[in-house]
């Protein structure tokens, strides 16, 4: 059977739209290619953001800084010496954008004036650290990426 123009390019025409409908259908199934939303409840975390800005400023205005540096053990989160540290009570939540399976909250209870995030928690790369405290009823945050 001999193939002239029109069967040819009819048949480059149904190749290659094949070739991208399985592509479309291939990324559409593959759960690695999941694009998830920052949060659930998008629209509703909103409404509070004026709240963080406030609690954003109370953080930047103490006279010393909330500090996080890497250690052998984990992360260190070291709160200004001038708070009372059985006073301060809040969460740290570490938010992992390439996996939302890696997000962890826990809560803020210190003996001093830091806090030690475990190495083994902790996998190599991007996060997202947020932590919320109040001290005296006047609510603290501090956001920060960092690179584990």
């Amino acid at each position: 059977m001999k193939i002239n123009w029109g069967t040819g390019i009819v048949l480059a025409f149904i190749g290659f739209i094949s070739f991208i409908l399985f592509f479309v259908v291939k990324m559409n199934m593959d759960d690695s290619a999941n694009h998830d939303l920052v949060t659930e409840e998008y629209y509703k975390a909103e409404l509070g953001y004026q709240k963080e800005i406030d609690a954003e400023t109370n953080a930047n205005n103490l006279s010393s800084k909330l500090l996080i540096h890497k250690t052998p053990e984990g992360l260190r989160v070291e709160f200004p010496e001038d708070l009372n540290p059985t006073k301060i009570k809040g969460t740290v939540s570490l938010y992992r954008p390439s996996n939302k399976h890696l997000d962890f909250d826990f809560p803020i209870s210190l003996s001093n004036a830091h806090l030690l995030i475990p190495d083994k928690r902790l996998l190599d790369g991007r996060w997202d650290i947020k932590i919320a405290w109040d001290y005296l009823d006047k609510p603290y945050l501090f956001k920060k990426s960092i690179t584990y």
